[in-house]
């Protein structure tokens, strides 16, 4: 089968790209940066990439010409009200591409938790897009994914791991629903192949639930010494991003609410990872390099 991942220089895009890709299905990538080193990651592994503007509809239109499926991937989190906005746009631009591809499934990447009101401004541009896609009657399958692991793969977070901390503005014994990009991968990919079962749903995704405490002990047995768990003050988030802090405050008082069991249970396919055993696959390298 034939399918455009428009975002898909992302984590979660890239993952979907290559979990279609190992499934013997051809993909196209969409990307507005020709020379991003991450579309030439991407051509690397056989994707065949299209430029342009995401928020030109006509544009995403001719990379969705003859595909059976659209994977819109929205934009990161932090931005305030623009960023919303540009969710709101980009989101349509891909359900309207999947309009003009002849019915091409469209499946959207939300945010878990993201119908639930929360007034998280990201959350709420999520939402927006889950509601207009709604109203445009294509056949469609949102994706809401909970908190992923690849954020400590983040510059600063590495960094932090390096010299043996492990910070994150959320109390030590606070859980966080977590999942890893190549289970958002291998789950779109049953959503591909499966069509008739996924179509008209909503699936909240996560991988594990942790609390931060829980994350030291794991990613101390990964690098064979002690990683110390540090709460960073919210007002430090605050100063960089409202939004951000808007986010972990939400996330303090209880966050996602995936039911974890019941979700693998119905895809044990998709071979949840844990939270250790993505650590050290991702992880070991950056865990075991200690700096001062």
């Amino acid at each position: 089968m034939r399918a455009l991942v428009t975002g898909a220089t992302g984590a979660p895009g890239m993952a979907i790209a290559r979990a279609l890709l190992a499934r013997g299905h051809r993909v196209r990538a969409f990307s507005p940066r020709p020379g991003d080193p991450a579309a030439a990651r991407l051509i690397e592994l056989g994707v065949e990439v299209n430029h342009g503007s995401a928020d030109d509809p006509r544009a995403i239109a001719r990379a969705a010409a003859g595909v059976d499926a659209v994977f819109a991937m929205g934009s990161p989190i932090e931005g305030g009200l623009a960023a919303a906005e540009a969710e709101v746009r980009r989101g349509l631009a891909a359900a309207e591409a999947a309009r003009a591809a002849g019915g091409a499934h469209l499946v959207y990447t939300s945010v878990a938790s993201a119908d639930r009101c929360t007034g998280i401004p990201y959350f709420e541009g999520k939402a927006a897009v889950e509601r207009q896609i709604t109203a445009l009657g294509v056949p469609c399958t949102i994706l809401a994914p909970v908190y992923l692991m690849e954020n400590l793969l983040a510059p600063a977070a590495l960094h932090g791991l390096r010299r043996g901390v492990y910070a994150a503005p959320l109390p030590p014994g606070c859980p966080l629903q977590q999942i890893a990009a190549d289970d958002v991968g291998r789950f779109a990919a049953l959503v591909l192949e499966r069509r008739c079962d996924f179509l008209g749903r909503r699936i909240e995704l996560a991988s594990d639930e942790l609390t931060g405490a829980d994350a030291v002990s794991a990613l101390s047995r990964v690098a064979g010494r002690e990683i110390r768990y540090a709460e960073v003050p919210l007002a430090e988030v605050r100063a960089r991003s409202e939004e951000l802090a808007a986010m972990f405050r939400w996330l303090a008082r209880g966050g996602y609410g995936v039911d974890l069991g019941a979700l693998h249970a119905a895809y044990p396919e998709v071979g949840w990872r844990r939270f250790e055993g993505w650590a050290r696959e991702h992880l070991s390298g950056a865990l075991t390099r200690a700096v001062a």
